[in-house]
Formats: structure tokens, C-alpha cells, sequence
């Protein structure tokens, strides 16, 4: 009886998250690969919603099957964004459909993988300042997530683009974050599009976390917290955005170089 009752808590709670509750037709299920997600269907704040089928975001995309690879090609997707850095793909390496594009944009990836580099960066999780600076270094961000925006504003409106790292949580989600804020989401649901990582990482994150307390001499509950979507984490993004250009609209035009009109493109595109 009380696994039950725990099981409903965590539904109730879980179901507060619009993407969760949808997560039947949001959540692209794959053999190969998790959280692998739809960001449409958000309402903006003037009414409209991002379209179904026209952009998605993901984790590592290396263990694709066969039938993962034709889900995909059902998906009509052109190009996918690759956010992560050498050392990441060199042990993992893409699976994607023959006639899909792959863009890779590893700013700010450089030693992530690389033994020394995590092993500090494990060191630093005791407090959160290691991804909490991650998230506010908006110094490889233009290199990152520029050519993203640069994509969408380029592809043809019969396909899709994918972009993803290797959890799908970090990169990835900051650069839903941006997405969703230039296509006029509010902060609120794009938190909560960010937080759902905990959902469909739950399983995963659980390995994850008992592999890397043994890599790294860590307990299970600092590996889980390195893990886990956090609201400080994108927080301190969404926070040095506004103190270094004074809004978020601003740092679009300025930081990411988008102008009115590829805003206004951008929103024609995939809202309806």
C-alpha cells in the first residue's frame, strides 16, 4: 500500500509539468536513446504554439538501432546539432540517418570527457559552483548556440532539427531555454521543460550515479546531484544573461546576433 501511495505522490507532482503530462506525444521513444523530446505544443504568451514535429531535443544519439534509425527518418529531420566535445564523441559517435546532417558546435565542450577535467569538476559538485558556473559562462554561447538559431532560420519548412549532447540535460538545455524564450515561451514553462530531465533521465540517472561514484571516489548522492536538472542551474544562466546584457530580448539581439526579423521569421516558422 504505501508503494502505492509514494507512486501516486510522485505522479501528482509530476504531472504539475505540462511536457510530462503530455509525455505520451511529447516523448519520442527509442531503443537507443532517452530523452529524446518534442518541444512543441508549449502556448507562448501571446496565444500561439510551437508546432508539433519541427524541433526536438536529446541525449547521446551512439546506441541507435535499426528501427530507431527509421523512426527517425520518419521524423523528416535534416539536421542535428551536436553539442558536445571531443573527447565525448570520439567514445561515442553519432548513429543518424544517411541523409541527416550532422553540426557540430563543442564551445565550451573542449575537456568534457577528458579524466583530469571531470575529475576536478566532480571535486567541485560538493557545492554546486562547478555546473552553476557552467551555466553562467556565457562565454562559449554565441560559438554553441548561435548556429543553431542560424539552422532553424535556414531549414526547410517540410523538416525537423534535433540538437543534443550527451545527457541532454546541460547543453541541451539551455539551448531549449533559448529556443523557447526567442519563440515567446514564458520562463516558467520553459523551467519546467528543463526540469523534466528528472523524468525521463530517471532510470538512467540511477546507473549513471553508481558508475560514477566508482570512477570518481564520490558518494552516489553528489554523483545524483551531478546529474539532476536543478532550477539554480538554469537559473544562473537565465541570471548572467540579465546582468551582463539586461534582459534576455537583449542578449538575443546582441549576444546571439538575431534581429527583429529573424525573430519574427523564427516565430512564423514554428508557431501556430
Amino acid at each position: 500500500m504505501k508503494k502505492y501511495l509514494v507512486l501516486f505522490f510522485l505522479v501528482c507532482s509530476l504531472g504539475a509539468y505540462a511536457q510530462i503530462a503530455d509525455s505520451t506525444k511529447r516523448e519520442v521513444k527509442l531503443q537507443g536513446a532517452i530523452n529524446f523530446r518534442d518541444l512543441g505544443g508549449y502556448a507562448t504568451q501571446d496565444g500561439k504554439h510551437v508546432k508539433w514535429g519541427k524541433i526536438y531535443r536529446s541525449a547521446a544519439l551512439n546506441h541507435l538501432t535499426d528501427s530507431d534509425i527509421n523512426k527517425l527518418e520518419s521524423l523528416s529531420l535534416s539536421r542535428v546539432a551536436d553539442f558536445r566535445g571531443p573527447y565525448e564523441v570520439k567514445i561515442a559517435e553519432d548513429r543518424l540517418p544517411a541523409n541527416v546532417n550532422r553540426i557540430s558546435l563543442p564551445a565550451g565542450s573542449e575537456n568534457i570527457g577528458d579524466s583530469n577535467y571531470m575529475k576536478q569538476m566532480v571535486r567541485q559538485m560538493k557545492n554546486d559552483s562547478s555546473l552553476v558556473g557552467f551555466y553562467s559562462d556565457l562565454k562559449p554561447f554565441k560559438d554553441r548556440y548561435q548556429p543553431v538559431f542560424k539552422e532553424l532560420l535556414a531549414i526547410s519548412p517540410d523538416s525537423a532539427f534535433l540538437f543534443h549532447c550527451t545527457a541532454g540535460k546541460d547543453r541541451t538545455g539551455i539551448a531549449a531555454a533559448l529556443i523557447l524564450y526567442a519563440l515567446g515561451v514564458d520562463e516558467h514553462t520553459i523551467m519546467e521543460d528543463y526540469l523534466a530531465t528528472n523524468y525521463y533521465r530517471r532510470a538512467e540517472n540511477e546507473k549513471a550515479a553508481g558508475m560514477m561514484a566508482k570512477a570518481y571516489g564520490i558518494d552516489e548522492a553528489t554523483a545524483r546531484k551531478m546529474m539532476g536538472a536543478k532550477t539554480e542551474y538554469l537559473q544562473a544562466t537565465f541570471a548572467a544573461i540579465k546582468t551582463q546584457y539586461g534582459s534576455v530580448d537583449n542578449y538575443l539581439e546582441k549576444g546571439l546576433g538575431l534581429t527583429k526579423s529573424d525573430l519574427s521569421q523564427l516565430k512564423k516558422a514554428y508557431l501556430n
